[in-house]
């Protein structure tokens, strides 16, 4: 384990794995209830600004919609100042007739000279006296520009209702010293203007013309036309339109402002931006209490699964302790998968221990009964090859090759538990043994597991037809070729056994001689060959090659049969 992983593990006290999986559901819940906070908070301050959004937008509708009303306005007013009965100097004909073409309007005509004395007026009958113009500063403004000049909102002297002008001048005065054409309308009939359903509830509309003053308002704080708005409201719109926040008696407004194009008025829309924060009030409280309840329930489905979790651990560890003890046992149920995979692994642990402990014990025996067997062996083959030769050297050379054949097939058995190993891997395994290579070797024949008995004595045959075969056969020269065939023979009568047939046939090697005596050798892979397998060995020294030939039942050989 790396120095950090020690680091970060002292870092972890011990503790019940109740106490790890309360403190992991933790862990795990209350992130998630941060993040989720921190949602919200993002999603509170996206509405604010979508709000805002939405309020300027608002206050430009407004003021397209009253900047079109206005356009309309210098058309009408346009069309008037150049009507033939004007330009004939008939004012009772222009008063008749203006007064029918706008009968169905909320819009009056008045002719006005520079000092603001009205000349006609279309609200009062024609000939009836009329007072002085209340707000003659649109007259003389519109003179001095000479352009078109829309008024802020005042009280008509002759109507005596709130109403804004659309003063237009004249290029040449007209008759009885008319200097101006004024279209006059009531500011109450502009409230439609201001109707917005897409307004928040508790939100207000209004106009407000170049002094600050309102034009005509409408929605939930609804002020008289002439009311000043706040000190405070001018300083706040900045720019052609936007949006801004003031406070109002502890609580935030905003305040939406678009200027009507051309025109010195605004169009603004206002109202408490606090709705939206009761809601998302509400929702804090409800995320509040819904967390509490979830982290309730999750630490308590914590403490619940650390239960079961511990009976769990507890059960298995009772069985392994009886396992320790040499027991075999039956495995625990429990409500955890997982714990009773554990469960049955250590019960089949336990039945393969007993298992294996017969096993050991068999094995024990079974080595002590191969090793007499092996001395056995070795001491008949010291014997023989010490009656064969006075050299020493010769002697020990002898011995050493047969003793390093003879422990390779040792070692092959017990790589497979004595078991027995295929007679493919025995052929393969003492020509290598000898031989070096199996290049020139051929070997053909049905797959065949051969017991521990036929391993011991088919290698000290192998091995010594291989010896043979390198000093004076065909594997002595590079031409030669061996051939090792094997096949069952299947018996002629009922009551006959099965038979082995194997082959060791020599090809392309030096002629063959009869040996002119009998050794060890000689003895190994015919009388020792006979003997160990209770069958019959021929010996052909034909001159192409040597033929050796073992038939013998086929229960000595097969693995499962065995001395």
């Amino acid at each position: 384990m790396s120095r950090i992983s020690k680091t970060l593990l002292g870092f972890f006290p011990t503790a019940t794995i109740g106490s790890y999986l309360v403190t992991m559901a933790a862990l795990a819940t209350l992130p998630l209830l941060a993040f989720v906070a921190f949602l919200l908070l993002e999603l509170e301050r996206s509405q604010f600004q979508t709000l805002r959004t939405d309020v300027a937008q608002n206050a430009q509708a407004i003021s397209r919609t009253v900047e079109r009303k206005l356009s309309d306005l210098e058309t009408t007013l346009a069309l008037v100042a150049n009507s033939v009965e004007l330009q004939q100097g008939d004012l009772q004909a222009f008063h008749t007739r203006v007064s029918e073409s706008l009968k169905d309007s909320s819009l009056y005509v008045l002719l006005a000279r520079g000092d603001g004395i009205q000349i006609l007026n279309t609200r009062m009958p024609w000939g009836a006296p009329l007072r002085p113009m209340a707000n003659p500063q649109s007259v003389s403004s519109a003179l001095e520009s000479g352009k078109v000049e829309l008024s802020g909102v005042f009280l008509g002297a002759t109507s005596q209702r709130w109403v804004v002008n659309l003063t237009m001048p004249l290029k040449e005065p007209g008759p009885a010293g008319t200097e101006a054409v004024v279209l006059t309308q009531d500011a109450e009939s502009l409230r439609n203007l201001t109707f917005r359903d897409t307004l928040p509830l508790g939100w207000t509309a209004a106009l407000v013309d170049g002094e600050g003053s309102i034009v005509v308002s409408n929605g939930a704080d609804v002020r008289p036309p002439g009311t000043q708005v706040e000190a405070n409201w001018p300083e706040l719109m900045f720019g052609m339109n936007g949006s801004a926040v003031f406070y109002r008696e502890g609580r935030q407004h905003l305040l939406g402002y678009a200027k009507v194009a051309d025109w010195p008025w605004r169009a603004i829309v206002w109202g408490p931006a606090d709705n939206l924060n009761n809601s998302f009030v509400t929702l804090w409280k409800s995320l509040l209490i819904g967390s509490l309840i979830f982290l309730t329930i999750v630490l308590g489905l914590a403490s619940i699964a650390a239960h079961q979790l511990r009976s769990a651990i507890r059960k298995i560890a009772n069985m392994a302790e009886r396992i320790g003890r040499g027991e075999i046992v039956s495995p625990e149920r429990t409500k955890i998968v997982e714990a009773n995979q554990v469960a049955i692994a250590l019960s089949n642990a336990s039945f393969d221990r007993a298992e294996a402990e017969e096993r050991i014990h068999f094995i024990l025996q079974e080595l002590v009964h191969r090793t007499k067997n092996i001395l056995s062996l070795v001491q008949a083959m010291m014997r023989q090859l010490a009656r064969g030769t006075d050299d020493v050297e010769e002697f020990q050379r002898a011995v050493s090759g047969r003793l390093a054949g003879l422990a390779q097939s040792i070692e092959a058995l017990a790589k497979q538990q004595w078991g027995g190993i295929p007679l493919a891997s025995l052929v393969d395994l003492q020509l290598t043994t000898v031989v070096g290579s199996i290049d020139r070797v051929t070997r053909q024949g049905p797959e065949l597991l051969v017991n521990a008995n036929a391993v011991q004595n088919l290698g000290l045959v192998f091995h010594e037809l291989a010896t043979n075969s390198v000093k004076y056969g065909a594997l002595s020269v590079l031409e030669g070729r061996l051939r090792i065939e094997w096949e069952i023979l299947e018996p002629s009568e009922e009551h006959e056994d099965r038979q082995l047939r194997l082959r060791w046939i020599e090809e392309h090697g030096p002629p063959v001689k009869p040996p002119t005596r009998r050794g060890f050798g000689s003895t190994v892979i015919e009388r020792h060959a006979a003997s160990a397998f209770v069958g019959k060995v021929s010996i052909d020294f034909e001159e192409a090659g040597l033929r050796w030939t073992l038939v013998a039942p086929l229960s000595a050989f097969v693995a499962g049969t065995d001395e």
